[in-house]
């Protein structure tokens, strides 16, 4: 009798605390693949104790991970490529999937997006999955707004989303390297 091959086993989960200047971000990793970035007071945070250990910040993927927010904050880096691995449904992954087709400095309101994914009727949905996004910043969910173009939730908060809207559309760098490990 042959026995089962033993199911394999989770990538381990660690965590790393990175000071930004939008806050302390809690960046989550299962293996090598990101799956969390989440602010203070993030709505939707899932519980601290599900992010694992904390580890050196040296090690992948968050080594990548913040060399590139540090590019971002210092206006050097338009668009993140990182290993992703976001937990959510399918239609949640769809959603965070078409998030990283919004140009920097751009928006698009939650009808907008639920057009764009052949859904017009879904902006609710949308904005609730939007609004479930675990990947903050890197998968920019601050670029999505209101249909009159006003400002709605952010799971940072509105003065988080506003800032890093402003930023994304200035030539300035609001965030010298002296605030981003540069």
């Amino acid at each position: 009798m042959t026995l089962p091959a033993p199911a394999p086993s989770a990538p381990r989960t660690h965590t790393v605390l990175e000071d930004t200047p939008v806050g302390p971000l809690t960046l989550v990793a299962a293996g090598n693949a990101l799956t969390g970035v989440y602010m203070t007071d993030h709505r939707h945070r899932p519980p601290l104790e599900t992010f694992g250990s904390f580890t050196d910040p040296a090690e992948p993927p968050f080594d990548r991970t913040i060399a590139q927010l540090q590019a971002y904050f210092r206006g050097e880096l338009t668009t993140f490529d990182l290993p992703l691995a976001p937990r959510g449904t399918p239609f949640q992954q769809r959603v965070w999937a078409a998030l990283r087709d919004i140009p920097y400095g751009g928006t698009l309101s939650y009808g907008q997006l639920a057009a764009r994914l052949g859904a017009p009727s879904a902006a609710r949905a949308v904005g609730l999955a939007n609004g479930r996004n675990p990947v903050s910043i890197i998968v920019p969910c601050h670029r999505v707004v209101g249909a009159d173009g006003s400002l709605t939730g952010y799971g940072g908060g509105l003065d988080r989303k506003r800032r890093l809207l402003a930023f994304e559309r200035t030539d300035d760098v609001l965030f010298p390297a002296a605030e981003c490990g540069g």
